[in-house]
């Protein structure tokens, strides 16, 4: 386990399971996790595939509730996972947090996504408090466009007197953001990063200025990068070499790792390392 950067923007070289039991209990303020999804990703060399659905459900279960302890008795918990895992992840999550939403990411796709049943076009997102009664929720941070009122321009005839429908309103929880593509400015070098767009969102509406934003699964360290942009505090957890350069760079806390030199990934192609063994924490119960 190593830490790096500041103690404001920290990022934790190191397996998650193990990071998160020394987190304080009761101290994060928003915590974001996009884990493995056990579909077969080449993690910078390594494959994300355990040997059983149950063997990647059993280590499922314990950052789950690890991440659970670890939330302030007011904060929000986000997580994401495959669309045939995240009923295992809701059935386990309702007897231990307060689910408020779930939440689609669609997204359109230029491919042939399947041609003998429906392609899936989204994942799947839980949106968690502890306390119903008191959490965060910026609900004019993320106001998007009504268009019943803001394009139709129609008439609530049933309020007396008429009134025009509202042009804003709070997203529903079907967000449609694009997937982040080869020569997009956000791009980096990770199979699964997540656009600035969603966790703009998430951020901005869970969380307030100096909030502490925690990733267990930090990757190509977008949330990280966001709650900085936004003014908060943040806690980056990332088991593989390769991420911890894009966060430090991203975050703008080191020009080198390791003799070096950090650059951003290019935009003309995308390198992946050979998956030719599964990472540690990938296996471990």
């Amino acid at each position: 386990m190593e830490e790096l950067g500041t103690n404001k923007y920290k990022i934790i070289h190191g397996d998650a399971l193990q990071v998160l039991a020394e987190v304080e209990d009761y101290s994060v303020d928003l915590i974001f996790a996009d884990p493995p999804y056990n579909i077969g990703k080449n993690f910078a060399g390594c494959l994300d595939k355990w040997d059983t659905d149950e063997h990647y459900l059993q280590w499922c279960y314990k950052w789950l509730d690890l991440c659970v302890k670890k939330l302030k008795r007011t904060g929000s918990f986000y997580v994401m996972t495959s669309t045939q895992f995240m009923p295992y992840f809701d059935i386990f999550l309702r007897d231990r947090i307060n689910i408020m939403s779930r939440i689609a990411w669609y997204y359109d796709s230029s491919g042939v996504q399947a041609k003998n049943y429906f392609g899936s076009m989204y994942e799947p997102i839980l949106f968690c408090v502890k306390d119903k009664e008191h959490y965060t929720f910026n609900a004019e941070d993320i106001m998007v466009e009504a268009k019943t009122g803001a394009k139709r321009k129609l008439i609530d005839y049933r309020k007396n007197p008429p009134q025009p429908y509202s042009t804003k309103k709070v997203p529903g929880n079907v967000w449609e953001f694009a997937r982040v593509r080869y020569r997009m400015d956000e791009y980096e070098n990770h199979p699964t990063q997540k656009p600035i767009a969603l966790l703009d969102r998430i951020i901005r509406a869970s969380s307030n200025v100096g909030d502490l934003v925690l990733d267990p699964f930090s990757g190509s360290f977008t949330t990280a990068y966001v709650a900085k942009e936004l003014g908060r505090r943040c806690i980056g957890i990332e088991l593989q070499d390769e991420y911890i350069k894009i966060g430090l760079r991203r975050l703008g806390l080191a020009d080198e790792y390791k003799g070096e030199v950090l650059h951003a990934a290019e935009k003309s192609y995308r390198h992946e390392e050979p998956a030719e063994q599964l990472c540690i924490n990938f296996k471990t119960l």
